[in-house]
């Protein structure tokens, strides 16, 4: 997954080029980078702006867009006039989606685009947005609509979708006390999506929320689980601050709570990039799902909100990370830990009996269940197949099973589970499989 970003360099890592490269590293994607002004600043103060010529900004992005396949481009801050029509000329006529983030002024207070500047952003990049990303005070400046209340909120937003905008997302609403929340327009559809408040100033969250949401949309998600991953990940990076300078709080993209997150994302990319994997994807698709030590239930296990998807002869990733984001492969897992606490990890494909027969020439262990002997009272309560399935077909075995499968039953499709210790481990015997 490779993404560019086309910002602002910030020396404090709190913000801009730099913690774009960190959102994108922490969530398994490659960044680019094309940089438009050098900032001085940090936790306490900002003190210069140095605006990068245009010539050296379209040099830059000929040097990407000629070696690199892109899936997505961030657009952050750009200083002045000349950087937004360079950036405009180099990026229109692109197939791509681009996510705009206007960057008007830090939060130390810093002015980062020149007044007389903002009427070319309006007409030449906004029209280019996938879409946009504001916080109130950027979307007051960009529609001329002074945000009071909800409804001054709904105008703004429609102005700038009438600019041209496909989707607009306004960030950092205080209207509840205690909560906070992002006003999203998406197409004609609008809706907020409120948490909580957390007592925390700090620097970069706005960013972090802009790049986790490229990330996810050059993933494939919908844009309605692309903002709410995006939002997610932006309250965690704020829970996350760090007091690393003597000024406000820098959000932290790297939590101790990510490592199993990393774990499973880098599994999963392995996983699609196995030749002919889309020949094991399912009816109804696969999820990859990886447990906490011991897990109590389906919200220590982290799956995929969505699933993996066959797109052609690839696999798209079709949703977000998140504990308890499976429901069936995660109640398989869990049972397996229950006897095997080892086994942490699995994923389902496709049944055929050639890769049963492969299985076996591999020396994989391998166990079965029959849907066909479930009880009555198992099928009419929801999620309870599949932990029955699993816990008959190891009730027996004085060792965890590489693969369980079963060749379905009136209106069940069969299915292949796969076990092993880690994320990779299941890679590896996927690899075997195929």
């Amino acid at each position: 997954m490779n993404i560019l970003s086309i910002a602002g360099s910030d020396p404090s890592s709190g913000a801009g080029i730099q913690s774009d490269i960190k959102t994108f590293s922490s969530l398994g994607a490659y960044g680019f980078t094309v940089i438009t002004s050098i900032t001085s600043q940090n936790t306490s103060k900002f003190s210069k702006v140095e605006p990068v010529s245009s010539i050296m900004i379209k040099s830059q992005i000929e040097s990407i867009i000629s070696d690199f396949s892109i899936n997505a481009i961030k657009v952050g801050m750009v200083f002045n006039s000349p950087a937004i029509k360079t950036i405009y000329c180099k990026l229109k006529n692109l197939n791509c989606p681009i996510i705009l983030d206007p960057i008007l002024k830090s939060t130390t207070g810093g002015e980062l685009i020149e007044k007389n500047a903002i009427k070319n952003y309006k007409k030449l990049l906004i029209p280019l947005a996938y879409v946009i990303t504001p916080n109130v005070f950027e979307a007051e400046k960009l529609s001329g609509i002074k945000i009071k209340t909800k409804m001054d909120l709904k105008k703004s937003a429609q102005k700038i979708k009438k600019i041209g905008a496909k989707n607009v997302v306004i960030t950092g609403n205080l209207f509840d006390k205690g909560k906070i929340s992002d006003y999203v327009l998406e197409d004609s559809r609008h809706y907020f999506l409120t948490g909580k408040k957390l007592p925390i100033v700090n620097h970069g969250s706005g960013c972090n929320f802009s790049s986790a949401l490229t990330v996810a949309i050059a993933k494939g998600n919908n844009f309605s689980n692309a903002v709410k991953f995006a939002k997610e990940y932006a309250y965690n990076s704020i829970k996350n601050s760090i007091q690393i300078g003597k000024g406000i709080s820098i959000s932290n993209t790297i939590a101790k709570n990510k490592n199993g997150e990393n774990i499973l994302g880098k599994a999963i990319k392995n996983f699609q990039d196995i030749e002919k994997v889309y020949t094991l994807i399912p009816e109804c698709q696969t999820n990859f799902v990886y447990s906490k030590l011991n897990p109590k239930s389906k919200d220590d296990i982290l799956g995929i909100e969505g699933r993996i998807v066959k797109v052609g002869k690839s696999v798209v990733v079709a949703g977000h990370l998140k504990y308890g984001g499976s429901k069936h492969v995660a109640s398989a897992l869990l049972e397996m830990g229950k006897k095997f606490p080892k086994i942490r990890s699995s994923v389902n494909v496709k049944y055929d009996s050639k890769i049963i027969k492969k299985a076996k020439k591999k020396d994989l262990k391998i166990k079965n269940y029959s849907r066909k002997d479930e009880p009555l009272r198992i099928k009419k309560k929801e999620n309870f197949s599949i932990s029955w399935g699993i816990k008959n077909a190891i009730k027996n075995s004085s060792y965890p099973p590489d693969i369980i499968f079963h060749k379905g039953d009136h209106g069940k499709e069969p299915m292949i589970l796969i076990f092993g210790k880690n994320p990779e481990e299941v890679v590896k015997k996927v690899k075997q499989i195929l």
